[in-house]
C-alpha cells in the first residue's frame, strides 16, 4: 500500500469576512445592529428588542432615548417576513408608550401598520399591528390617522378571526374608534353589526365586554338601533340579562338595551315579547347596584318619549322606580330619581308617586351626597309642578327645611331644583307662609349672587313667589337681597331678566320698597330694557309700571299723567317734568335744599300730626308751618248748604268751630274769627296772614337729632274734612265733580276769564310763598292764587280722597288738567249693554264746574290755548 498523503486546506477567499458570533449585554448594541443588512442579524436584533420591551415601561423609554424606534418603523416594510413580523411585535409592544405613540404619528407609520392587516399576512403580525392599532386609537389624533388611512374595514374582517386576541385588539381599536361620530357613522355603512353581535357568543368575556361596551356607544344612533333589531341583536342582549353565570356582563347589556329603548317600535317590540317585563323584573331583583342604577338609567332615557312614557307605567315602573330609591348605592338613588323625573311628565305617574314615592324623594334631600340630593330635588321639581296636591304632599313630609338648606349647597343644579320646588309650593298661600317662616329671603340671597343664569332665574323666580306681602318684601330688603336681584336685571340672559323683572314688579307692590328700588336704580334699568325691541319683555314693562304706580311723584314727573286708579298719597309731590333717566331727589332732600328760583315743588299732605306737638306757650302755636289754618266754620257752613248750592265766600261771617278740631285749628279759628267779618276787612285780612306766615319757622330749621317730617298742611287737612263732610255724599257723580270743582276753583283764586288769565299775577303769589317759607317746597293748601296745573292737582288728590275717580295730566305751559268719565244719563235705562262712558274734561279756571267733552274744541282751547 502506499503512503496517505494529507489534503491541504484551502483558505477562505480574502474578501470575505469570517463569521462572528457576539454576545451582547447592552441595548444599545442591539440597537445598532437594527442599522444591519443582514436578515438573520435582524430577526435576532427585534427578537431580543422584543423580549427587552416586554419587561416594562422603563424599558420602552430606554429604547425610545437610545434611538430604535425609527429604524424599526423601516423594518415594517422589509422583504424578510420574520423581520417585518418581529419589528411589527416590537411596535405592538411599545406603542402603549405615550411618546413612543407620539413619535410614531410624527413618523407616519399608520399606513405600514394598517398594511400588516392583509388577509396575506401571519396571524401573529394580525395580532401585534391590531394591539398596535388599538393602542394607538387611545389618543384622538391617532383616531384620526386610523381612520383617514382606512384602518376601519380591515379591523372590521378580523373580528371573523379565529385567533382570540386578533379579536381583542380588533373589537378594542374598534371601540375607540366609535366615540367619534364619524367613526360610527362609517361602521354603519361596513355592516359591522353582526360581526360585533357574533362576539357575544365568544368563551373570553373580554371580547364578549368588549363588544357590548362597543354596541353601548353606536346604539346612540337610531340607524345603529334598527341594524341591531333586524339582527336579533335584543335576543342576545335579552338571553346574557338570563344567564346567572354572565353576570359580569349584565351591566353594559343593561346599557345597551337602555338605548333601544328610546325606540318607540322597539319598546313595543320588548313589551310584546315580553322583554321589557323581564328587563324591569331584574332590574328590581338585583342586588348588584350598578344593574339597578343601569336600569333605572334605560328607563330615564327612553321615559323622555311620551309614547314611551305610557308603555313603562303600563308595565308598573313606578313600583320598580320607588324600590330603586330605597337602594344602598347613591348611584342608584340618583339614577331612579332622574328615571322619576323623566316618568313624571306623565300625569299618571305624577299621580302614583303623590302617595307613593315623595316621603322617600325628601328622604333623600337630606342625604350627605351632593349629587343625591341635586338629583332628589330635580325629582320634586317635576312632581310639584302645576300638581298642587304633590306640594301638599311634599310639605307634608316635612321638604321645607332640607330644601332651604340646599339653597346654601355648592352644586348650582341642587340650588335651582330646590328653589324651583320651593316657586311650586309658594303658590299655595298655606305653604307659602310656612316657607316665608324659614327665613326664605335671607336663605335667597346667596343665590342672587350666583354667576349661574339658572340659578339666578330660579332665585328671582322664588322671590316672584314668595314676596307677596309686605312682611316677607320687608324681610328681603332688610338682608340686603334688593341690591342683587336688581343687578339681575342688568343679565344678558333673556329669562333671568324676565324673572328679575316678574319679582322686581312684585316687590315694587307698597311704596316703601317701590321707592327702594328706584333708589337702587331698577327704574332706569327697566327704562333701558323697554327701549330695547329684543332685550324687553311683558314682565319688564309690569314692572315699570308698578314701580310707577307705586312712586306717584316720579311717575307724574316722568310721565304727566296720573289715572284715576292711581291714588295720590300723604307725601305726594310734584316736582315738574323731568327727562327719563333724571334721578328725582326725595321729599327730604327737596325740603332741605336752599332756596332757588325754581318751579314751586307742590306737596299734598293730609297729615296734621307730622311733626311734635308745639308747646302750649309757643307764640307759634296758632299756626302751623306756613299760613293759618283757614277758618273750619266753612265746613259747618257747607254742611247746612244745599250739594248744589256751591260754596260760600271766605268773606262770610265764620261761625263757631266744629267739635272734634284739634287745638291748634281751634286757636287758628278763633284768630281769625274777628278779621273776616265782611268785604271791607279784606286788607286787615292779607296782612293777618302775612304776619301768621312769617312767624312760621323755615322747613330746613330744627336740630338733626330729631326725626325729620315732611312740611304740615293744615289748611288741605280742612279741605278734605269740608269736602268729605259736603260732597261724599252727594249721589250723583257729576254733581260730585261739578260741586267740587267749584270748591277747588274758589280755593285758587275764584273764576279767571279767559281775557283776564294774563292779569292773574299767581306767579308772583308762589314767589312769595317760597320766600315766606324760606323753602323750594310748597304745600298745595297754602296757595291762594292756583293755575291750571295748581288747581288739577288740588282737584285731583281731593277727588281721590273722597273717591272720586279722575285722571291728572301735565300740559304745556303751566297748563295742567282732569280727566273724568261719566255715563250719559239719558242711556242708563238703556236695556242691554251700557254704552262706553263718555271722557271730559273739568274746567276749574274759565267757568268752574262745566264739563268739555274731551274731542270738543272747548276742551282743546282749555288744555292748549
Amino acid at each position: 500500500m502506499g503512503k496517505k498523503i494529507k489534503k491541504e486546506v484551502e483558505p477562505p477567499p480574502k474578501d470575505v469576512f469570517d463569521p462572528l458570533t457576539i454576545e451582547s449585554k447592552k441595548a444599545a448594541t442591539v440597537v445598532l445592529m437594527l442599522k444591519s443588512p443582514e436578515e438573520d442579524i435582524l430577526a435576532k436584533a427585534c427578537e431580543a428588542i422584543y423580549k427587552f420591551a416586554l419587561k416594562g415601561e422603563e424599558n420602552k423609554a430606554t429604547l425610545l432615548e437610545l434611538g430604535a424606534v425609527e429604524p424599526l418603523t423601516k423594518l415594517l416594510t422589509h422583504e424578510d417576513k420574520t423581520v417585518r413580523r418581529n419589528a411589527m411585535m416590537i411596535f405592538g409592544i411599545l406603542a402603549s408608550n405615550s411618546d413612543v405613540k407620539k413619535l410614531l404619528r410624527e413618523l407616519e407609520v399608520m399606513n405600514s401598520v394598517i398594511a400588516q392587516l392583509s388577509p396575506e399576512e401571519e396571524v401573529v403580525i394580525h395580532e401585534f399591528a391590531s394591539l398596535c392599532l388599538a393602542n394607538m386609537s387611545v389618543e384622538y389624533t391617532g383616531k384620526v390617522q386610523i381612520f383617514e388611512h382606512g384602518g376601519l374595514e380591515p379591523l372590521i374582517r378580523l373580528l371573523s378571526s379565529s385567533d382570540p386576541d386578533v379579536k381583542k385588539n380588533s373589537i378594542e381599536c374598534i371601540y375607540n374608534l366609535v366615540q367619534d361620530f364619524q367613526c360610527r357613522t362609517t361602521l354603519q355603512e361596513l355592516n359591522a353589526i353582526p360581526p360585533i353581535l357574533e362576539l357575544l357568543r365568544s368563551e373570553y368575556p373580554i371580547i364578549q365586554l368588549l363588544a357590548l361596551k362597543t354596541l353601548g356607544v353606536i346604539t346612540c344612533d337610531k340607524e345603529a338601533r334598527t341594524m341591531l333589531k333586524e339582527n336579533q341583536g335584543l335576543d342576545h342582549l335579552t338571553k346574557i340579562l338570563e344567564t346567572k353565570e354572565l353576570n359580569d356582563l349584565h351591566v353594559e347589556a343593561l346599557s345597551v338595551i337602555a338605548n333601544c329603548l328610546e325606540d318607540m317600535d322597539t319598546m313595543v317590540l320588548m313589551q310584546q315579547t315580553g322583554s321589557l317585563k323581564k328587563v324591569l323584573s331584574f332590574a328590581e331583583n338585583s342586588t348588584i347596584p350598578d344593574i339597578q342604577k343601569n336600569a333605572a338609567k334605560a328607563i330615564a332615557k327612553a321615559a323622555y318619549d311620551p309614547e314611551n312614557r305610557k308603555v313603562f307605567h303600563e308595565q308598573e315602573v313606578e313600583k320598580c322606580l320607588v324600590t330603586l330609591l330605597g337602594s344602598d348605592s347613591d348611584g342608584t338613588k340618583i339614577a331612579a330619581s332622574q328615571a322619576i323625573s323623566a316618568m313624571c311628565e306623565n300625569l299618571s305617574c305624577k299621580e302614583f308617586f303623590n302617595t307613593q314615592g315623595i316621603p322617600q324623594i325628601v328622604q333623600l334631600l337630606r342625604s350627605d351626597n351632593e349629587e343625591v340630593r341635586e338629583a332628589a330635588a330635580l325629582a320634586l321639581a317635576n312632581l310639584t309642578t302645576s300638581s298642587p296636591a304633590n306640594a301638599n304632599a311634599a310639605a307634608e313630609a316635612d321638604a321645607i327645611d332640607p330644601l332651604i338648606n340646599i339653597l346654601s349647597s355648592k352644586r348650582d343644579g341642587a340650588v335651582a331644583n330646590a328653589a324651583t320646588v320651593l316657586t311650586n309650593m309658594a303658590t299655595q298661600e298655606p305653604l307659602r307662609a310656612i316657607i316665608q317662616n324659614h327665613e326664605i329671603m335671607h336663605a335667597l340671597l346667596g343665590p342672587l349672587h350666583s354667576t349661574n343664569t339658572l340659578v339666578q332665574s330660579t332665585a328671582a323666580l322664588t322671590v316672584a313667589a314668595t314676596a307677596c306681602d309686605v312682611e316677607a318684601r320687608t324681610q328681603l330688603r332688610n338682608c340686603g337681597g334688593l341690591v342683587p336681584l336688581v343687578g339681575l336685571l342688568h343679565s344678558k340672559n333673556d329669562e333671568v331678566r324676565r324673572h328679575a323683572s316678574w319679582a322686581v314688579m312684585v316687590c315694587a307692590g307698597d311704596e316703601p320698597m317701590a321707592v327702594e328700588l328706584c333708589r337702587l336704580g331698577a327704574l332706569n334699568i327697566l327704562e333701558e330694557i323697554n327701549r330695547s325691541l329684543s332685550r324687553k319683555n311683558k314682565f319688564s314693562e309690569a314692572a315699570y309700571n308698578k314701580l310707577l304706580n307705586n312712586n306717584l311723584s316720579l311717575k307724574y314727573s316722568q310721565t304727566g299723567y296720573l289715572s284715576s286708579s292711581n291714588i295720590i298719597s300723604d307725601g305726594f309731590y310734584d316736582y315738574g317734568r323731568i327727562n327719563p333717566g333724571t334721578k328725582l331727589l326725595s321729599l327730604k332732600e327737596l325740603c332741605l335744599q336752599e332756596l332757588n328760583d325754581q318751579r314751586a315743588i307742590l306737596l299734598v299732605n293730609n297729615k296734621s300730626d307730622t311733626s311734635p306737638p308745639p308747646s302750649m306757650e309757643d307764640k307759634s302755636s296758632d299756626v302751623g308751618y306756613g299760613r293759618s289754618i283757614s277758618s273750619s266754620s266753612s265746613l259747618r257752613r257747607a254742611s247746612k248748604e244745599k250739594a248744589n248750592a256751591g260754596f260760600g265766600s271766605p268773606t262770610e261771617e265764620k261761625s263757631e268751630p266744629a267739635s272734634g278740631r284739634n287745638t291748634v285749628l281751634s286757636r287758628a279759628f278763633t284768630k281769625e274769627k274777628g278779621v273776616r267779618k265782611g268785604k271791607g276787612k279784606k286788607e286787615e285780612e292779607k296782612v293777618k296772614e302775612e304776619e301768621e306766615i312769617l312767624a312760621v319757622p323755615k322747613f330746613t330749621e330744627g336740630s338733626p337729632e330729631k326725626e325729620w317730617y315732611p312740611p304740615p298742611d293744615p289748611e288741605f287737612c280742612v279741605y278734605v274734612l269740608e269736602v268729605t263732610k259736603s260732597i261724599l255724599p252727594i249721589v250723583n257723580l257729576k254733581e260730585q265733580i261739578e260741586v267740587l270743582a267749584k270748591y277747588v276753583a274758589d280755593k285758587m283764586g275764584g273764576k279767571i276769564p279767559k281775557e283776564k288769565l294774563a292779569d292773574f299775577s299767581w306767579e308772583l303769589h308762589i314767589s312769595e310763598l317760597k320766600f315766606q317759607l324760606k323753602s323750594n317746597v310748597v304745600p298745595i293748601g297754602y296757595i291762594k292764587k292756583g293755575i291750571f296745573y295748581h288747581r288739577a292737582l288740588l282737584f285731583k288728590a281731593l277727588a281721590d280722597k273722597i273717591g272720586v275717580g279722575c285722571s291728572l295730566v301735565r300740559g304745556e305751559y303751566s297748563r295742567g288738567w282732569n280727566e273724568v268719565k261719566l255715563v250719559n244719563e239719558a242711556r242708563k235705562g238703556m236695556i242691554g249693554n251700557l254704552p262706553p262712558p263718555e271722557e271730559y274734561i273739568v274746567d276749574l279756571m274759565f267757568h268752574p264746574g262745566n264739563l268739555l267733552k274731551l274731542r270738543s274744541k272747548e276742551a282743546d282751547l282749555y288744555r292748549f290755548l
